[in-house]
């Protein structure tokens, strides 16, 4: 969503790249254009006034003039200016002291209330909780057929006593819920609510009857972040007419310009407490202000990486596989499999490589990444016997033309698969013996590389007094025949990519 932000502030900023100081033309510059940048990403406009002048108030003044490096200081102001705008720390759901946590969604229709609520609900279950979804949408069709599927998918029970389709009453349901989840030992309650397509008095007036009905903890507005500035004027006549405590922007995966969660907090004066970033039931994740900072200014989201390779990778597989590691026990096609799986548990391998900080340069490559390749490596694989998956040497010809019939692919794409697969099982052996990486000489600790077989030049090996050195510590390594690598750039040999997987490859070159 902020891809177009996150390149126009880059560019800003590479123009402050070498600068010893200053001047206030170039901090009114660099201000203006980060002012066109946000006006674009459709912020909107009092938020950018504001935004604009406390970075160039805070640009101008004495931490800047006295840095090492203004360039890098002028971008930690903006981060920190960012960070204000999205909130500033990251806010908690309340719960209630005694009996059930009552969670009411809002939002207009479309906005993505119902899916969401199925999305929290496997966030909340899978924290410990024991969530209910109430389905108090009686007006949409289908919409508690629809609750209905998505608290399935979930693992959640529903609670729908009413069919809807204009049938029912919303109050009255919302009402018997408190008394059924009271009976059934839920400590979480949801409440889906109904929308319109635009803010009228009955959508109001039947929020507020179902607001007192339940006396939620907390009030989440669902807001579509796609639809740019209207997002933020619904936000602002539900906070006048019904109240919320927190706003869930949905759809943040979208190509909208991100200028919904640049301005809603500062014009509502309430934070952002979750985000949509996926159609799956899994991408959902609590809206960390300093991260989606990051994120912006291509500094990578490596925190909400290692969490999410917390929940996707099992620990006792972990710790199987580390002691595979420890002990040189040999990495088998299986072990490749879990691993495969596992990182796909994690979503998109273009996301993933998204939150690696730099990657920025890098987005036409990582929209190139397919993740359907990890299905057909699967396929392989699971066409394979056990003890082909373990003994991948066994492979001859025949065997390798029935799985990749087997798996629909060719006998080349097999081939390949193992070959990556060998190269793999170097590293781990390599990793075992304590080294780094193999293929990769001129670092140290690494190891494993090709060694270079030229010769050494004769003025490197010169000992006559002719050419020597004055200094003592370089003559003496003359005498030696070796001179340090700043005398003999020549002789530096490059790293060794050929052993590395294509697709490494193709990052590294």
């Amino acid at each position: 969503m902020f891809a177009s932000l996150s390149d126009r502030l880059s560019a800003t900023f590479k123009g402050l790249r070498g600068k010893g100081r200053l001047s206030e033309a170039d901090i009114d510059t660099t201000v203006g254009e980060i002012r066109i940048a946000l006006l674009e990403a459709d912020v909107a406009l009092p938020v950018v006034r504001a935004f604009t002048a406390r970075v160039k108030e805070r640009a101008m003044s004495t931490e800047v003039s006295g840095a090492l490096n203004p360039g890098q200081q002028v971008v930690k102001i903006v981060h920190e200016e960012l960070v204000g705008i999205l909130g500033g720390q990251t806010r908690q759901l309340q719960f209630a002291k005694t009996g059930p946590t009552f969670i009411l969604l809002a939002g207009l229709q479309g906005a993505g209330k119902t899916t969401l609520a199925g999305k929290l609900a496997a966030h909340l279950k899978n924290d410990g909780h024991t969530p209910l979804l109430v389905a108090a949408d009686l007006q949409r069709p289908n919409a508690v057929d629809q609750l209905t599927v998505v608290g399935e998918r979930a693992g959640v029970p529903v609670f729908a006593p009413e069919p809807g389709n204009g049938v029912g009453d919303p109050v009255q349901v919302a009402r018997n819920a408190r008394k059924h989840a009271e009976t059934a030992l839920h400590d979480v309650v949801i409440v889906d609510t109904a929308g319109r397509l635009a803010i009228d008095l009955e959508l109001m007036d039947q929020l507020r009857q179902v607001r007192d009905a339940v006396q939620p903890d907390n009030v989440l507005l669902v807001v579509d972040a796609m639809i740019g500035q209207d997002a933020v004027a619904t936000a602002e006549q539900f906070g006048e007419q019904v109240g919320f405590d927190g706003v869930v922007l949905t759809k943040l995966d979208g190509d909208a310009r991100g200028g919904a969660a640049l301005s809603i907090v500062t014009v509502t004066g309430k934070p952002i407490m979750f985000a949509s970033v996926g159609e799956k039931l899994d991408d959902f994740e609590a809206f960390h202000p300093d991260r989606m900072a990051n994120r912006i200014l291509d500094m990578g989201d490596v925190l909400t990486l290692i969490e999410q390779a917390e929940r996707a990778f099992d620990a006792e597989q972990a710790e199987k596989m580390a002691r595979k590691v420890q002990t040189g026990e040999d990495f088998t096609l299986e072990d490749f499999l879990e691993q495969m799986q596992s990182i796909k548990k994690m979503g998109s391998l273009g996301k993933i490589l998204g939150m690696l900080p730099g990657m920025g340069d890098m987005k036409e490559q990582l929209d190139q990444v397919d993740d359907r390749e990890l299905d057909r490596v699967a396929a392989i694989i699971q066409s394979m016997t056990p003890g082909e998956r373990q003994d991948p040497k066994i492979l001859n010809a025949s065997r390798r033309t029935r799985i990749a019939r087997g798996s629909g692919t060719q006998v080349s794409d097999v081939n390949g698969l193992i070959e990556r697969f060998g190269e793999a099982q170097k590293m781990m052996r390599q990793m075992g013996k304590g080294g780094g990486m193999p293929g990769m000489p001129g670092m140290p600790g690494t190891g494993g590389g090709k060694k270079s077989k030229g010769k050494m030049p004769k003025q490197n090996v010169r000992k006559g007094k002719k050419g020597r050195s004055g200094n003592p510590a370089k003559r003496a390594a003359q005498d030696s025949g070796v001179e340090s690598a700043e005398q003999a750039p020549d002789q530096m040999t490059p790293p060794d990519l050929s052993q590395l997987p294509d697709d490494l490859k193709k990052l590294l070159s």
